[in-house]
């Protein structure tokens, strides 16, 4: 088994199921999707044909970035991981444990920051817990829960794409991480791309989220019958966020490798950083199983309202997972849940770039 230490930020499947699963706690019958590798949320039936939808996940907080930027990233991601119910949150709790150095100032604003985004998004935030941890000095400054009450019968949840689903993404690969590597080290970008290129690459941050997406496709399809499942794209990229859906779902994928879009400055950044845009961090692009046919219609609801999407391949009962590669052969997919975002952030942290 490998060691903690041979990771970088989320583990993979193996430690999951090795350390966790079959490890949380009682069992209750009201959890209808608890504890699973590659699922968003978990599902708690409340009676009456509601049900609560819950999701947790890191806070980000980046001084050389600042405040806006992290509030940013840390609220969206949150929200992200909800809207693969089909729904908005409605509700958030915060536990910061911020870095002993962190002045009040640049405290206050980057709570400002979360708060107006929150109250933008319509979301209260009841609770949670604030201290500053000496010796924390991570880009990791706490976790966030939310939590959205729905129709039992509408959730969605990443393990339910059925076989013969066809698989449409949006947006492009590589969204977060590249742009997230071009805000960090700047001038290394323009030396080597160019101002615009390093540029265009930033702009891309602003638009990591997936709820609008989400909320139009569930308004567009019927949930359960011709949307089955969504899964937002993050640690592992388009692939590893495949991949996690087929597992989730108990089900293969067959899909084609140029069909999968990205932008010039995207491919350009990640070739500079060298990290494959495939299996790298890619929030802003949301994975859905569509019913075979209804493809078009959602594509085009979601190109009205200018949001690109892509259908890419397919899921199969098969538990192959197949991609078409350029020269029109078929390779299985293997990926070892690392992604490769981290060591290209701390290699360039590490060796004084900018």
């Amino acid at each position: 088994m490998a060691a903690f230490e041979d990771f970088s930020g989320k583990i993979n499947a193996d430690l999951f199921k090795q350390e966790l699963k079959g490890n949380c706690g009682a069992i209750r019958k009201e959890v209808i999707c608890g504890p699973q590798f590659g699922v968003d949320t978990a599902v708690i039936d409340l009676g009456n044909a509601k049900a609560l939808a819950v999701s947790s996940d890191p806070l980000s907080l980046i001084p050389s970035l600042g405040m806006k930027v992290s509030a940013w990233l840390s609220i969206h991601l949150l929200v992200n991981d909800m809207s693969t119910t089909g729904f908005k949150p409605q509700y958030a709790q915060f536990v910061l444990n911020l870095p002993s150095g962190l002045s009040q100032e640049d405290f206050r604003d980057y709570w400002n920051h979360i708060h107006i985004l929150c109250q933008e998004l319509e979301i209260a935030i009841t609770g949670g817990h604030t201290g500053q941890i000496p010796g924390q000095e991570s880009t990791i400054s706490g976790g966030g829960t939310m939590f959205l009450q729905a129709p039992k019968d509408q959730i969605l949840s990443s393990n339910q794409a059925q076989a013969g689903d066809s698989i449409i993404m949006t947006k492009q690969a590589a969204i977060s991480s590249t742009a997230l590597l071009a805000m960090a080290f700047p001038e290394l970008v323009k030396e080597n791309l160019g101002a615009e290129i390093q540029k265009k690459a930033v702009s891309n941050f602003w638009n990591i989220s997936v709820l609008k997406e989400a909320l139009l496709a569930s308004q567009t399809l019927t949930p359960r019958v011709e949307l089955h499942a969504m899964h937002d794209v993050t640690e592992g990229g388009i692939l590893g966020a495949l991949s996690e859906m087929a597992d989730a779902s108990d089900l293969g994928f067959r899909i084609e490798k140029e069909s999968i879009p990205f932008t010039k400055e995207i491919m350009q950044v990640a070739e500079l950083f060298e990290i494959d845009p495939l299996i790298s961090i890619g929030a802003g692009s949301m994975l859905m199983a569509v019913k075979a046919g209804k493809e078009n219609q959602l594509i085009q609801a979601l190109n009205q309202e200018g949001i690109q999407a892509t259908t890419i391949g397919s899921f199969t009962s098969e538990k192959e997972k197949l991609i078409l590669e350029s020269n029109r052969s078929w390779s299985p997919f293997q990926f070892d849940g690392k992604d490769p975002y981290w060591d290209a952030f701390y290699n360039a942290f590490k060796t004084g770039k900018k």
